[in-house]
């Protein structure tokens, strides 16, 4: 791996100024001057230094002529890689100063010649390299965020949300461990992760800003001491962190790949707890007997709600042929997480995306809050303007809120109403009828209210500033460097 900045123009390819610095190599190996190469290619020495320097770009019969006297061929001039570390840098050098970046700060042209020192090139090209890096860290606006979970849902939707090849990468993890059926014990995620490398470390002092930290020096993954009080499942953690490594991601290169990244290890740790090798015998098994359910799956692999709703999603159309929707939503009625490719229709704004917007207070995963017993699924029909939705909601209070009901999120899986003959609990006799995005469905106060209220009432909102504010910038979002350095240093046992 080469150093920062000092890399080809073009993978795999020469470009001039390459070109140029392998001859004045070449012809101070034999130790000419210009005008001695010059008069062996019936050349002048100064058009030759504009070829070397990379200000032209040289003929192919002037190239063939050249080889020639330098005695190589034309394929050695127009290699690829610089002819040394000191040409390399050379060249990254003179790539900065015809960067834009450059351009942009107003600075002199700094030439360099022989008794530029190799050191200083290093601290020039390190120098320019951190500017970069500073100027295109993440920094991602609600826009670009919004942007992104849009394109992300339109991917997932275009392969109905089936990622066969990370199927593929959790299947062949759980035959290396001899895995068979049933829930995903620690033992054998403790065995999976050593079959990967890594041994698993539950510590109380983890940084605030992760769920976990992985020591690639010493692979040690490390997870909190109380994952579920941090409202995950331990296991998850785990797993989803050893997704990131089984399937190949490195640093991401911006936030639209940090959450593609993000979906695709949350993907493989679902794989891993749900495997489709079992699963879908179950569904098929269900869905002939017109037994669906959900919680089903979540009870045979003894998993949370939402995880068992995601695989649902994951397995439903490829497998069993039904379009299906999903949704995560806050008790304010604030979309989370939805995907869909059976017609529903979600609140979007302008951009097109949904996660942030307001769902109608008519919809099953909404009413849900106000079912009499939030222990149980509840099940709803729902006639929209794009046709009649029949869903299951769950209220899935995260682990550890005590009784502050304002982290209570329900979980809904629905289907249109002609593939609910499916389903156990179609029989539901709720029905509730929107109109949404209609403004006289639930978005304006009913006639009375508002003739009584208008004018006399002044909430205080409680601000989301967060939704306000960029997000934060690093290559993973949010994360403090110095915490996560501070806490492995503090871990390390290689003195």
């Amino acid at each position: 791996m080469t150093a920062i900045g000092v890399t080809s123009a073009t993978s795999g390819s020469a470009d001039s100024l390459t070109v140029g610095r392998r001859i004045r190599h070449l012809r101070r190996e034999k130790g000419w001057t210009l005008e001695q190469l010059g008069a062996a290619v019936g050349r002048a020495g100064s058009q030759l230094s504009l070829v070397e320097n990379g200000r032209r770009e040289p003929r192919l019969d002037l190239l063939r002529s050249l080889a020639e006297a330098l005695g190589v061929t034309v394929t050695d001039l127009l290699g690829a890689e610089p002819p040394s570390r000191r040409d390399a840098l050379e060249i990254a050098w003179e790539r900065v100063q015809r960067s834009p970046l450059y351009a942009s700060l107003h600075l002199p042209e700094v030439k360099v010649g022989p008794r530029t020192s190799t050191e200083v090139l290093e601290a020039l090209v390190g120098l320019h390299g951190e500017l970069v890096r500073r100027a295109t860290e993440q920094a991602a606006t609600p826009e670009e965020a919004r942007r992104a979970n849009r394109e992300l849902r339109e991917q997932m939707r275009a392969r109905d949300n089936y990622y066969p090849e990370i199927e593929q990468a959790a299947d062949g993890l759980l035959q290396a461990v001899g895995h068979g059926a049933g829930p995903l014990s620690q033992r054998v995620i403790a065995e999976l992760a050593g079959h990967l490398g890594f041994t698993v470390h539950r510590v109380d002092d983890l940084p605030r800003s992760v769920r976990s930290v992985t020591d690639l020096r010493n692979s040690r993954l490390y997870v909190p001491l109380d994952a579920n009080g941090l409202g995950h499942d331990a296991r998850t953690v785990v797993l989803q962190t050893l997704g990131h490594f089984v399937l190949g991601h490195s640093d991401p290169d911006g936030y639209a790949d940090f959450l593609r990244q993000r979906v695709e290890a949350n993907y493989f740790a679902a794989a891993l707890m749900v495997p489709e090798r079992t699963a879908v015998p179950l569904l098929a098994g269900a869905k002939a007997h017109r037994e669906l359910d959900v919680e089903d799956l979540r009870d045979a692999y003894a998993v949370s709600q939402e995880t068992a709703a995601h695989r649902f999603t994951n397995l439903a159309t490829r497998h069993l042929g039904l379009p299906v929707h999903f949704m995560r939503v806050h008790r304010s009625g604030v979309i989370h997480k939805a995907y869909e490719n059976d017609g529903v229709r979600f609140p979007s704004d302008a951009t097109g995306a949904i996660e942030g917007q307001t769902v109608c207070r008519h919809w099953t995963v909404r009413v849900v809050f106000g079912a009499t017993d939030g222990s149980a699924p509840y099940r709803q029909y729902t006639d929209t303007p794009t046709g009649t939705y029949w869903c299951t909601a769950h209220v899935d209070r995260r682990p550890g809120a005590g009784t502050d009901d304002t982290d209570d999120f329900s979980v809904a899986v629905g289907v249109p109403y002609a593939h609910v003959k499916w389903f156990r609990g179609r029989e539901t006799t709720e029905r509730s009828t929107s109109r949404c995005p209609e403004e006289t469905c639930c978005r304006r106060p009913p006639t009375e209210l508002a003739r009584r209220w208008d004018g006399y009432a002044w909430p205080s909102a409680r601000a989301q500033s967060h939704l306000l504010a960029t997000l934060p910038p690093g290559t993973f979002p949010g994360v403090d460097d110095t915490e996560v350095f501070e806490f492995l240093q503090a871990h390390d046992t290689t003195g």
